[in-house]
């Protein structure tokens, strides 16, 4: 099966670009990244605090089948440009990974369709490797793919 999200990680730097189009209008991709309904629903995680501006904080709490707590996600919205972009800084507990710096920027194609670019900084390439080697690209494109259908269902 193709992979809809695709992820750009030249050697040697502490970066990742993911992009995706989706077949949603720029309004419907955007409102599924700041909407707590939709972004539990396609995130398969409970938003505890979505503060969408400037300074505003969030926080994603992750549990697994069974209901016992995975992890727990937080960050900073430094950036808050309402269908343009969101930068925001991602900390997950409970691993060795520090924060990142991510960059997501939506842009409309046409009426029906858009695309999201997200541009992630880590702390050093060979942390940004390590996340590489977990099952990351198969998770973001579900991910992608369930957003794709639970946005279908809104428009």
């Amino acid at each position: 099966m193709e992979q809809k999200t695709k992820i750009d990680a030249e050697n040697g730097r502490q970066e990742i670009v993911i992009t995706r189009e989706f077949d949603l209008p720029l309004e419907l991709l955007f409102k599924a990244y700041v909407e707590p309904e939709i972004v539990e629903q396609w995130m398969g995680t409970k938003v505890l605090k979505l503060e969408n501006k400037k300074h505003g904080a969030w926080e994603f709490q992750t549990s697994d089948p069974k209901g016992n707590l995975a992890f727990t996600a937080s960050g900073v919205i430094h950036e808050f440009v309402p269908n343009q972009k969101i930068t925001r800084t991602f900390e997950m507990d409970s691993t060795p990974f520090d924060a990142q710096l991510e960059f997501l920027e939506f842009e409309k194609l046409t009426e029906g369709t858009s695309k999201l670019r997200m541009h992630i900084v880590y702390r050093s390439a060979a942390v940004r490797d390590q996340v590489l080697q977990l099952p990351f690209a198969k998770g973001i494109n579900m991910a992608h793919n369930r957003l794709q259908e639970i946005v279908n269902k809104l428009k």
